[in-house]
């Protein structure tokens, strides 16, 4: 039997719970993906991540929800970097290996950012639906929308839905009966991404913008993520495919009403690098035997 070390961590966090929560296996070699999945379907949370060695970053990392592998996602890239800095005394600027390619992050304390792997650019496309059948999807109308839906890719490919308001993002009800006509990511996968910037509302020089991601679950149904810095990084894809001033700096507000507020830190630079960052906080520790 074989007893392998992991961490818990909540990202995007402010207090100890709050923030999008994270299981992170140390040292993953011998574990097959069958195993990666079952771990990641045993602690049920949105993502668990696993380290292995890497030729080209300072870490491998795989990326599994408790159904399907993930080729890149932005919380547990956060909190596998705080991990990854711990175990191989790195400092603060590293890079990890992901499926999507390899991503630098850099720190300031426990707080991280990481760039987004997008080296090609921003990748759009527009919905199979109109405007007015997406916001039938989570119980709006055409009117709550500021303006058409599109797929948008900086390393994970996810439907943004841009709303009029932060009351509309609040407002928003996915039906799941209606799962069977949601459009399917290149990954296979059913997501929507809503949002609006609350204006008026700027905190430390950023705007502030209202953000919910809701997603079809592996056995059925609709849920909802408390944070998710890859759809982030898709808003920074979304601001240079609009066209938006930059530099631009952001922060994302996402969770509150799951009572797991989240604080995301979206930079888009001038040169149309898109950086994501959030606080990455420890909360336990244990070992699994297998």
């Amino acid at each position: 039997m074989t007893s392998y070390a992991f961490r818990l961590l909540n990202v995007f966090a402010s207090t100890p719970f709050s923030g999008n929560q994270l299981c992170v296996f140390e040292d993953a070699r011998g574990m097959d993906d069958a195993t990666m999945l079952n771990l990641a379907a045993q602690f049920n949370l949105s993502e668990t991540t696993f380290i292995l060695p890497s030729e080209q970053a300072d870490a491998h990392v795989r990326i599994f929800t408790p159904g399907y592998e993930m080729k890149f996602a932005g919380h547990p890239t956060i909190g596998t970097s705080q991990v990854v800095r711990d175990l191989r005394q790195t400092g603060d600027a590293l890079t990890l290996e992901f499926k999507a390619g390899v991503v630098p992050v850099q720190a300031r304390g426990d707080t991280w950012t990481f760039t987004a792997p997008c080296p090609g650019g921003v990748r759009t496309a527009p919905p199979e639906m109109d405007r007015a059948e997406i916001a039938g999807l989570i119980g709006l109308n055409a009117d709550d929308l500021l303006g058409d839906p599109i797929w948008v890719d900086t390393g994970a490919d996810q439907l943004l839905v841009p709303l009029a308001n932060v009351d509309a993002v609040r407002r928003a009800a996915p039906d799941s009966s209606k799962l069977n006509r949601w459009q399917v990511s290149s990954l296979g996968r059913k997501t929507l991404y809503v949002f609006a910037f609350d204006e008026g509302n700027v905190q430390d020089e950023r705007q502030v913008v209202v953000a919910r991601y809701f997603f079809a679950k592996a056995g059925g149904g609709v849920d909802e993520d408390a944070g998710t810095g890859s759809a982030c990084a898709n808003l920074g894809g979304w601001l240079i495919h609009q066209k938006r001033a930059l530099p631009a700096r952001i922060l994302v507000e996402q969770g509150d009403q799951m009572g797991r507020p989240c604080r995301l830190l979206l930079d888009v630079l001038a040169d149309g690098r898109i950086q994501v960052g959030g606080r990455a906080l420890e909360i336990g520790r244990g070992t699994v035997t297998l």
